[in-house]
């Protein structure tokens, strides 16, 4: 493998909560500043996206698409974008999940959901628009001024698309619908949770990786191994918070999957059986990264986070 230089940017010397905090203030600023100004025709429609995509959330998409860029030496500017296009799909994706039509849910961030707070048809229109905003950023010309970073470019574009939609995070909400009420094992549920939510997550670990030093066809390949385990973990972790945190903890209704009978890691294994697994996708994603050392210390302490986030 290549040498890749190691990053020498403050944010290398933060400790990880620093840091974390650097990177979620960061985005929150850079989203403020590219989704389009409140006052803006239709403003009713641009005040709505704001209200999705702002003031709330862990950034967790981000956080791992910067993590990604430290370990290729990636710039801030160029991981701030592809960081904000990977979140406004995640932000676009919740909207519509809230629909009544999807989860039918009241509650997001600790805050009345974007069709409570607007309108149903208001809100439809925010996730389309926020989905379409995050394109647009890819295709920004200062994220490939040169042939070759077009070429990057152009990939990143496809990763992103294909993580969105029926392959990925659209698919996997589509399975997650079909699943309401019957019983999924294991294999089946690890496939739906990799396309609703790890295929997002594992997009933002190889789109931060794309903004620096070209990886060998190895520790790619380590890399997405990596992402895989880690976008699996999250959810885990998300299926076993739903039935031991409260609401006001989670920002979100607490235990409304069960409610809703849809399956998770908790129904199918048990809650001590799915902490376990939740240990050892840690421990699995955490083997993927030996091949980069100490370049891979923001992954790791990262997937720590992940691992045993109480939120």
């Amino acid at each position: 493998m290549s040498a890749i230089p190691f990053p020498r940017g403050k944010t290398r010397e933060l400790p990880f909560p620093d840091w974390m905090r650097t990177v979620q203030t960061r985005i929150e600023a850079t989203l403020s500043r590219l989704l389009p100004p409140a006052e803006a025709i239709p403003a009713r429609l641009h005040q709505a996206m704001r209200y999705a995509s702002l003031n709330g959330g862990k950034r967790v998409r981000p956080l791992f698409a910067f993590a990604a860029g430290e370990l290729t030496g990636g710039s801030p500017e160029k991981l701030e974008i592809v960081s904000s296009a990977v979140e406004l799909i995640h932000a676009y994706s919740l909207v519509h999940d809230d629909l009544p039509c999807m989860d039918n849910d009241v509650l997001r961030r600790g805050r009345p959901t974007c069709h409570v707070e607007y309108d149903e048809p208001t809100a439809l229109l925010v996730g389309d628009s926020l989905q379409s905003l995050a394109f647009e950023l890819l295709a920004r010309t200062d994220l490939g001024s040169e042939s070759a970073n077009s070429a990057r470019q152009l990939e990143m574009v496809r990763l992103l698309a294909h993580a969105s939609g029926s392959s990925g995070m659209a698919g996997g909400q589509a399975i997650d619908l079909g699943a309401v009420g019957n019983v999924l094992d294991q294999p089946e549920l690890e496939l739906m949770h990799a396309l609703k939510t790890g295929a997002l997550i594992r997009a933002a670990v190889m789109l931060g990786a794309l903004c620096g030093e070209t990886l060998s066809d190895e520790a790619r390949e380590s890399l997405d191994r990596f992402a895989k385990r880690a976008g699996l973990l999250f959810q885990v972790v998300d299926d076993i918070l739903d039935c031991t945190v409260s609401t006001a903890t989670l920002g979100k209704t607490a235990g409304k999957d069960a409610v809703d009978e849809k399956p998770t890691y908790v129904s199918l294994l048990g809650l001590e059986r799915a902490r376990e697994f939740a240990d050892e996708l840690g421990k699995q994603a955490l083997d993927s990264l030996a091949i980069f050392g100490e370049r891979g210390q923001r992954l790791i302490e990262l997937t720590a986070f992940i691992t045993h986030r109480k939120f």
